[in-house]
């Protein structure tokens, strides 16, 4: 007993010490608030006041003083989110990370995004350069004068940051449209089940998007053997089955306003993380006033209103990749050609690893773009013959305005400047929604969208035939674009854009109806609606996709034991509500997750883990009229639907029971759905990742309003919630300064901060913030100030 006593006061003071140690770098690591620091590069004094939630407010004399001062505030705040974006970019996170992030660094370089960067950075205009060079100037103050440690993360890598450059802004939107702008995963997985199954299998296990279903303005290919990309799949740096992006806005016209003035409601979706992507900010300076969304890193607001206009943003699903196979020659040192052999554009890049050897990359690329099948292998010149994959893709073409269009929009008054300002865009393509303080209200898509010279790019095309080659782009006019519908309604939740049989061509891809339909079904007869009830609309947590799925999987089901049979009742009375502290959610995602499994296990085989999701589209189909997918091929009986269906109910309450305890009534949603943000290197860290990680309960799926969206095929934690609205927003054009935010996690980047986490609860639970930019109300409400001053000559 004595050995386990002084054991145990051993264990607790080594707590303390650590407390002790996190407390003291903690206490160097906080950014100065309150006093004034000498600013070199600065022309007259810039005054940033924080409120009660940490965001600031920014006034300064000029712009260029207001973006050193948001680049300051950034790197004071988030500088390690900065970092490791610029270096997951430019693919130099082993440098400080060492050999676990190698595969990402190589995918990065062979894509070759930083140094599109940097030529990219001298091309744009002379306003965006000079913003640029500001903001990099405010984040190169912080690192020179920084006291202590600055983030704990540099002292626990124990390496001097470099100075921050324009072209380690521009990676982010590069990145991002890595994210958003293309589907080469699908092709991957689409021909691998056409070589497979078939391609009439295959297209219905990707059904087409349902003709009836909203949308908001009005094949060809070549199938090829899975191994080359089987290779490819197995190097990325991402595991596969992860959400896509998507995001819900809409915007109501004067009519149906309570106000008789606009509103427009925004949530975009995105992977989450701590902390989160999103960091609120108030500008003012001469010609510039915005509040909104920034991402730090970047000096132009993403998300927000400027006093005169509002903007929300969703992804378009916009097909602007393609994946193109190439055929070696003969001679092994060139590739075909629609003119004939043509050698390889070549690079090498050396990749340093902490703790280890440097090592070398080759890279190739044919006229479509870098080859991506060497990366598994790394072979050398030569050393392979028949066919390899290259990527075509609009983020890495050489022209590309987009941070320009961005530095536009946030100055932008009327319909015409907004949309002049969208026609900049490059990728990715995005959907943007408008509303002014004259009561107008818009819609355009923007991005550069691949006019193809045959198919619809949802497939590998061959590059010796050029049939899959792009020919141009879309015209900026010819992209979807509404202004004052008659309806005075616009909704996008990742649905069509127009009519997906009409040109242009956008994409085949596109998410699930029910979120569109939901909202839909909600603001189109509803009048003197309210910021309160945009506010709960985007905390709607009901489940069209239940409504639409559950009664064709009750009408086959025939429960065979007394489990089963409370199962199915206990669904019965379900209204179809996500909610955290109810267990048939739980019950009905495991239901349909069995359900998926069973459907098309044994077809894919060893493909289906990677392409395993809920799929309702495709199980409602199966379920209805295509009855083969319900045969297990791998018996000799023959399964009907109704077999399949009663015994995934059967497998799903015997793994609930297993995990969550054998009385049904207490099993909750929000225990299997917890919304979880994990920190970018300390997540794996014992002790470290109790404090860096958050989570906390939440209801909502990946088809209700408030979207919930998983990674269905993680076996350990497949409805963890992962993805969603990090940033939400009502914005309320009657009085902007009424305009209501919430983030999901905190304005800090420094986890032993009280506002790292301070906003979580109030997200989940739907508080927004209110940022009123009027000086006097904010002296009179903040209790810091912090002055940047110029320096002295």
């Amino acid at each position: 007993m004595r050995t386990l006593k002084r054991a145990g006061l051993a264990f607790a003071g080594l707590l303390a010490l650590i407390g002790l140690a996190l407390g003291f770098i903690a206490s160097t690591a906080f950014p100065k608030r309150d006093g004034s620091i000498s600013v070199a590069g600065l022309a007259r004094g810039v005054d940033i006041y924080r409120d009660a939630a940490a965001v600031p407010y920014i006034y300064a004399q000029s712009q260029a003083d207001a973006y050193l001062a948001l680049g300051f505030v950034h790197a004071q705040d988030r500088f390690w989110q900065m970092e490791l974006m610029r270096r997951f970019g430019a693919g130099r996170l082993s440098e400080i990370l060492g050999p676990a992030t190698v595969a990402s660094d190589k995918w990065m370089r062979t894509l070759g995004l930083y140094p599109l960067a940097e030529a990219q950075a001298g091309t744009l205009p002379a306003p965006v350069q000079a913003a640029l060079a500001a903001y990099a100037r405010g984040v190169n103050q912080w690192l020179t004068t920084k006291t202590g440690l600055g983030a704990i993360e540099l002292a626990a890598f124990r390496y001097q940051p470099e100075p921050w450059k324009p072209a380690d802004s521009l990676i982010w939107s590069k990145i991002m449209a890595t994210r958003l702008a293309g589907n080469f995963r699908k092709e991957i997985a689409r021909s691998q089940v056409a070589a497979r199954l078939g391609v009439l299998r295959a297209n219905q296990f990707w059904p087409d998007y349902p003709v009836q279903a909203p949308t908001t303005a009005g094949d060809s290919g070549a199938y090829y053997p899975g191994d080359l990309f089987a290779r490819i799949e197995a190097f990325l740096p991402s595991p596969a089955g992860l959400p896509g992006g998507a995001s819900n806005q809409w915007v109501v016209g004067p009519d149906k306003s309570a106000t008789g003035a606009p509103l427009l409601a925004n949530d975009p979706h995105l992977g989450f993380s701590a902390p989160v992507l999103w960091y609120l900010a108030h500008i003012e300076a001469p010609g510039l006033q915005m509040t909104g969304a920034t991402v730090p890193g970047v000096p132009f607001h993403i998300l927000g209103h400027n006093g005169q206009i509002a903007w929300g943003i969703t992804s378009t699903q916009a097909d602007q990749e393609d994946l193109v196979i190439e055929q070696i020659a003969a001679d092994a040192t060139t590739y075909a050609t629609v003119n004939g052999p043509k050698a390889f554009a070549r690079r090498s890049e050396t990749i340093a690893i902490k703790g280890q050897a440097d090592q070398t990359l080759e890279v190739r690329a044919t006229v479509h773009g870098p080859v991506l099948s060497d990366l598994p292998m790394n072979l050398p010149a030569g050393a392979e013959t028949g066919q390899i994959v290259a990527l075509n893709a609009v983020y890495l073409k050489a022209e590309d305005q987009t941070l320009g269009g961005l530095y536009l929009l946030n100055r932008a008054t009327d319909w015409a400047a907004f949309r002049h300002a969208l026609a900049f865009v490059n990728s990715p393509a995005l959907n943007l929604s408008y509303a002014d303080t004259s009561g107008n209200i818009g819609f355009q898509v923007a991005g550069n969208l691949p006019v193809r010279r045959s198919g619809d790019g949802s497939l590998p095309v061959p590059g010796w035939t050029a049939a899959g080659d792009w020919s141009g782009r879309v015209p900026f006019a010819q992209l979807p674009s509404l202004y004052n519908p008659a309806r005075g309604l616009i909704v996008n939740a990742n649905n069509p854009v127009g009519d997906p049989t009409q040109a242009p061509f956008i994409s085949r891809d596109w998410a699930a109806p029910y979120r569109a339909l939901r909202i839909e079904q909600q603001l189109q007869v509803a009048k003197n609606q309210s910021a309160g009830d945009m506010q709960a609309l985007q905390l709607d947590e009901i489940s069209l996709m239940a409504h639409e799925l559950l009664p064709a999987m009750a009408a086959l089901v025939a429960p065979q034991t007394d489990r089963d049979r409370a199962a199915v009742a206990m669904l019965a009375g379900w209204d179809g509500r996500m909610a955290r502290d109810r267990p048939q959610p739980l019950l009905f995602s495991q239901w349909l997750r069995a359900l998926n499994r069973a459907l098309y296990g044994d077809d894919l085989g060893d493909l289906s883990p990677g392409l395993l999701g809920l799929r309702p589209r495709f199980v409602l189909n199966s379920l209805n009229s295509h009855h083969h997918w319900c045969n297990n091929i791998n018996t000799a009986e023959i399964e009907t639907c109704a077999d399949v269906v009663t015994a995934s109910l059967t497998q799903a309450v015997a793994d609930l029971s297993k995990r969550y305890g054998a009385d049904m009534t207490a099993w909750r949603w929000g225990d299997a759905h917890p919304s979880t943000f994990t920190h970018g290197v300390f997540n794996r860290v014992p002790v470290l990742n109790r404090l860096a990680n958050l989570s906390i309960a939440s209801g909502g799926g990946d088809f209700t309003v408030n979207r919930g969206a998983s990674r269905v095929n993680d076996d350990t934690a497949p409805f963890r919630h992962i993805h969603g609205p990090g940033y939400r927003a009502v914005y309320d054009l009657s009085d902007l300064t009424k305009s209501r935010y919430a983030i999901a996690t905190g304005q800090s980047g420094n986890f032993l901060s009280g506002h790292y986490r301070d906003q979580l609860v109030n997200w989940r639970d739907g508080i927004y913030l209110e940022i009123n930019g009027t000086r006097a109300l904010v002296e009179s409400q903040s209790d810091a100030r912090l002055r940047l001053l110029p320096a002295a000559p």
